[in-house]
């Protein structure tokens, strides 16, 4: 066999795939309706008692729930389901996980029923091309997920799925993987990151008594960050210093928050909730982009 030849036939065996997903892709693209560009939020989940009291946090979550346009799907991406590789639930029926312990009974009684998505699942992986998406069918519904879209969308009618976090890469890994998920939003998808700005369960104060300098001052310049803009200042916020370190003593709660500022457009605005500290340590700055 000539060199040429080769050199052609390797060359086709190796971009056969890739036009394959491409095509996979526009397919997919070709048949899904406009709709409105659909939100991307960044929720501070805090304590799991939340999916059971009323309290200022779940009056704003039961507002916005009434408020959005109704998401053909939401696909959230939740502190609490960390992997080694990026992984999205794949079922038709995702299970409850009651991921905690300690709580009263009450608590773990609560279902949250919705549907799962796997053709969204299916779009996920056609769009993604950094990392090799895998389907999971042994995972479900999170607390970081179910605990908000409770009181959010009572009736669990709307279709929901996970992707996990992979715990190997850094914060600016995160972000550059949720600009390959944008497509999404025209096509109905809500897209969710569950986590906490401050995050620090070793100081927690249930009686909320206590105020943390370190706290506020990690929330605010966060805050600052995104009001001008700055994500890189946000995805390298190890350099602030000691405050970052009592803020985000691990970053499994910090990196959602990289997903919903990865989607955000030039055209997005930004719209702040429940933006306050909770039990001293935990904040529940929330952000919309729309």
């Amino acid at each position: 066999m000539k060199r040429s030849r080769f050199i052609k036939l390797g060359t086709a065996t190796i971009l056969a795939p890739i036009a394959m997903k491409l095509s996979a892709l526009k397919s997919w693209a070709d048949e899904q309706p406009r709709t409105d560009v659909m939100p991307a939020m960044f929720v501070g989940h805090g304590n799991p008692m939340n999916a059971i009291l009323q309290n200022e946090f779940t009056h704003n979550w039961q507002k916005l729930g009434k408020e959005l346009p109704k998401p053909k799907a939401i696909l959230s991406i939740s502190a609490h389901w960390l992997t080694n590789g990026t992984y999205v639930t794949a079922m038709e029926k995702p299970k409850t996980i009651h991921d905690f312990g300690g709580f009263p009974r009450q608590l773990f009684e609560q279902q949250y029923p919705a549907p799962g998505a796997p053709e969204v699942a299916k779009q996920v992986g056609m769009l993604v091309k950094t990392t090799d998406v895998k389907d999971d069918h042994q995972w479900g519904l999170d607390h970081g997920t179910w605990s908000v879209l409770l009181p959010m969308y009572p009736q669990a009618d709307i279709p929901v799925l996970q992707m996990s976090i992979d715990y190997t890469k850094p914060p600016q890994y995160h972000y550059e993987l949720a600009k390959e998920l944008q497509a999404l939003r025209s096509k109905g998808v809500m897209i969710m990151g569950s986590g906490n700005i401050v995050h620090n369960l070793g100081m927690v104060d249930f009686e909320n008594k206590t105020r943390y300098d370190w706290a506020y001052e990690f929330d605010d310049k966060i805050k600052g960050f995104i009001d001008k803009g700055d994500h890189q200042s946000i995805i390298r916020y190890d350099k602030l210093g000691s405050i970052a370190t009592m803020a985000v003593p691990t970053n499994e709660h910090y990196l959602p928050l990289m997903y919903t500022l990865g989607l955000q457009s030039k055209r997005d605005g930004i719209r702040y909730f429940n933006d306050k500290m909770d039990v001293g340590s935990i904040s529940m700055r929330s952000i919309l982009i729309n």
